[in-house]
């Protein structure tokens, strides 16, 4: 069956008004080119309701009951890996035969809707509560705490891949034009490592990795970077130094050139990359450098240079301002990963 067109408001609106003028609904529905049958719908309805508006409509009955909706919303809470295709089963299982597009909008309905899971490091207990215990002892920690600590990390940067938008907008059939598409080569075409670091004043240094890295070439980085960094920055006296605990961080030779210098090393818990507010730094590098579309690995490392001075101070400043919602974000999520 065809479906109709639905009136305009005015319409249905002026057909009450003819007919309140005394006209016929056969009259009305020849000056308007309307069937008859519509003028007595309309008119039926304005006489019971007195309204020509949309009334509500009660739909398709649910083909889950009340009860199917609350036990598979409970298990895809208690397991959200649940297949559709378990949910079928358990569904049949209990009386109801329903398919799996009917599984999908009962629970978006519930505010559940698939995605593909996150990938984050993993967290053993121990880690959990590191995690909590750095959160909980620096909670109260003042700002300017915060202000005085140069925060560093290392990031791999990919010429074609996944730095980029997948999403593009685009006419029908202009899928493969080259400006909706995101060339590939094998193996990933080539990346480069980066070692970068910033504090609330805007950032510092940022190096290629030319190697693979070890412990002697690390505290050749910092050697040759930390410092003029620092001066870059205007740090404060009894600056603070952040790393995470890469094992070619903590290596005892590492850990006495650090003293040597007489760097204050801040202690942090393994397996945070969510407490380390350059992951945002390194999120918007990738993104400013894909939209460059560097065709080689020369230029990758030329555009990560010149996108990494314009990241302007205010963005280093307000990830510094708002890190005790981070500290508060892991501890309401009992030590786990939270959003970065």
């Amino acid at each position: 069956m065809v479906k109709t067109k639905e009136l305009s408001k005015d319409t249905r609106n002026k057909i009450v008004d003819l007919h309140q003028s005394g006209k016929t609904e056969s009259a009305i529905g020849k000056q308007l080119g309307l069937k008859k049958s519509t003028m007595g719908a309309i008119i039926r309805k304005w006489k019971t309701y007195k309204t020509t508006d949309n009334l509500p409509r009660s739909g398709a009955p649910r083909k889950i009951s009340p009860r199917g909706v609350k036990m598979i919303t409970r298990m895809v809470s208690k397991n959200p890996r649940t297949t559709r295709g378990d949910l079928v089963n358990d569904l049949q299982r209990a009386g109801s035969k329903v398919t799996k597009p009917t599984i999908s909008n009962t629970l978006r309905r519930q505010g559940l809707k698939s995605c593909s899971a996150r990938r984050v490091p993993l967290l053993k207990p121990v880690h959990v509560q590191a995690r909590l215990k750095f959160a909980r002892e620096h909670l109260d920690d003042p700002e300017e705490d915060w202000e005085n600590v140069i925060w560093s990390d290392e990031t791999k940067i990919l010429l074609f891949g996944k730095n980029s938008t997948r999403r593009v907008w685009r006419t029908k059939n202009a899928e493969l034009h080259p400006k909706n598409t995101i060339p590939t080569v094998k193996h990933g075409g080539g990346n480069i490592m980066l070692w970068g670091c910033f504090s609330a004043k805007g950032p510092g240094r940022l190096i290629r990795v030319k190697e693979r890295m070890n412990g002697a070439m690390y505290r050749e980085i910092l050697s040759e970077n930390l410092l003029p960094s620092a001066r870059t920055l205007k740090m404060k006296r009894g600056w603070v130094f952040q790393q995470d605990n890469d094992p070619k961080h903590t290596t005892r030779a590492t850990k006495e050139w650090l003293r040597k210098k007489h760097f204050k090393v801040l202690e942090w818990p393994s397996q945070s990359p969510d407490l380390n507010p350059i992951e945002n730094l390194w999120k918007e590098l990738k993104v400013r450098v894909a939209q460059q579309q560097p065709q080689n690995i020369t230029a990758l490392e030329e555009i990560c240079m010149e996108e990494w001075a314009k990241i302007p101070a205010t963005m280093c400043e307000n990830l510094v301002k708002t890190y005790r919602k981070r500290l508060t974000s892991v501890i309401a999520n009992k030590g786990y990963i939270t959003k970065y």
